[in-house]
């Protein structure tokens, strides 16, 4: 029998999600947190005692935990809303690949009730938090500097204000002003 001839077998869903568990000793309780369902959810997805999740929102949590696409499950139908791509949550993407930092890794570095708007900022249903204390939190564990995240966290404050209604460019004085002071506060002054 040639490899042309064999027949194709698809994985199951709940198969993927149980390796992918077993294969990362990953608790359920801990994959539960992270993807936002209940520990009692994740049994029942496993064991096949209900059906496969055809949530998007679900299966994007699992799909960005698992570093797989979405559409590698059967259930999933694509959105049609967009999806939100931050140039600061590809940068944190890029330095965990080059830090060769698993997602589960990386998520296990947060207190457990910060772990599913990581994996919701990941996925790109959420930009990075305006929390300056949460983006600190973030480059402790990739080992950013504070001039880094700063930098982001000034463009994310920028577009916070703007889509808020201010002119950003018309206030620039007093724009500028308020960022000198953060600087400050977090002692990134050179002074």
């Amino acid at each position: 029998m040639s490899l042309k001839d064999k027949p194709i077998i698809q994985e199951s869903s709940s198969e993927k999600v149980a390796k992918f568990l077993e294969k990362n000793a990953l608790h359920k309780k801990d994959f539960a947190e992270m993807i936002g369902v209940t520990l009692s959810y994740v049994y029942n997805l496993i064991d096949n005692t209900i059906p496969f999740s055809s949530r998007g929102t679900t299966l994007e949590r699992i799909a960005t935990v698992m570093e797989i696409l979405p559409e590698e499950f059967e259930e999933y139908k694509i959105p049609q809303e967009p999806v939100l791509i931050d140039d600061s949550v590809e940068f944190f993407k890029d330095v965990m690949r080059e830090k060769k930092m698993n997602t589960v890794s990386f998520l296990k570095a947060f207190p457990r009730k910060k772990r599913i708007d990581i994996v919701d900022m990941l996925r790109g249903a959420m930009p990075i938090p305006i929390d300056f204390k949460e983006l600190s939190m973030i480059a402790k564990v990739l080992d950013l500097s504070r001039d880094e995240i700063y930098t982001m966290w000034e463009k994310r404050m920028k577009q916070v204000l703007e889509t808020n209604g201010m002119n950003i460019y018309a206030n620039a004085a007093l724009v500028n002003s308020m960022f000198e002071c953060a600087k400050k506060f977090i002692h990134l002054d050179k002074d």
